[in-house]
């Protein structure tokens, strides 16, 4: 949906996904006019191939990165920046605390391994920094302040009080980088 509250109107929107999620997307959210589902694996960076990315590209992953170990998701960026220059990727992360705790809860109701040491966390923006020069993090702001105005009045007081509760204790934060040109 990230895509479709972006979109221009002249957007081409890409949605990835494993088959199965492809498939369950299908049914729940068709592909729009300018849309297309794409059934992959993201570790085979050959759905690369399939994005027109002539007039730019802008990348989301949310709620991606948390369910592959760190070295897979920097291959995959230094892919996305090599495949995309100047174009640009969003994505969140947690911290070591929200990924030990938030992250195990998720991956254990999911029937996914209890072993987490591996997967991918960002205490701080050091830890992206420096991954190639072609990669620069440009933007780094609050996940839930990120998405939502916490000074809106309709918020009430307790949930602006937990929002940032859990962006300091998960460091949990919306991250914006851009790949150089050519």
């Amino acid at each position: 949906m990230t895509g479709r509250s972006a979109d221009n109107g002249q957007c081409r929107i890409y949605n990835l996904g494993f088959a199965n999620v492809i498939k369950s997307r299908n049914g729940i959210i068709p592909a729009g006019e300018r849309e297309e589902n794409i059934a992959c694996d993201l570790n085979d960076f050959s759905w690369m191939d399939r994005i027109d990315a002539s007039n730019g590209a802008v990348l989301y992953a949310a709620g991606v990165f948390h369910y592959f170990n760190t070295q897979q998701i920097r291959n995959m960026v230094m892919a996305m920046a090599d495949k995309f220059p100047g174009g640009r990727l969003v994505f969140d992360t947690v911290g070591k605390f929200g990924r030990d705790v938030l992250m195990k809860g998720t991956l254990q109701n999911m029937g996914m391994t209890n072993d987490i040491s591996e997967y991918f966390y960002v205490s701080d923006a050091k830890d992206l920094e420096g991954w190639s020069d072609k990669v620069k993090l440009v933007s780094r702001k609050s996940y839930m302040q990120g998405y939502y105005k916490l000074d809106d009045l309709n918020i009430k007081g307790i949930h602006r009080f937990m929002a940032k509760l859990c962006d300091v204790l998960a460091k949990m934060y919306i991250n914006r980088m851009e790949f150089s040109q050519r």
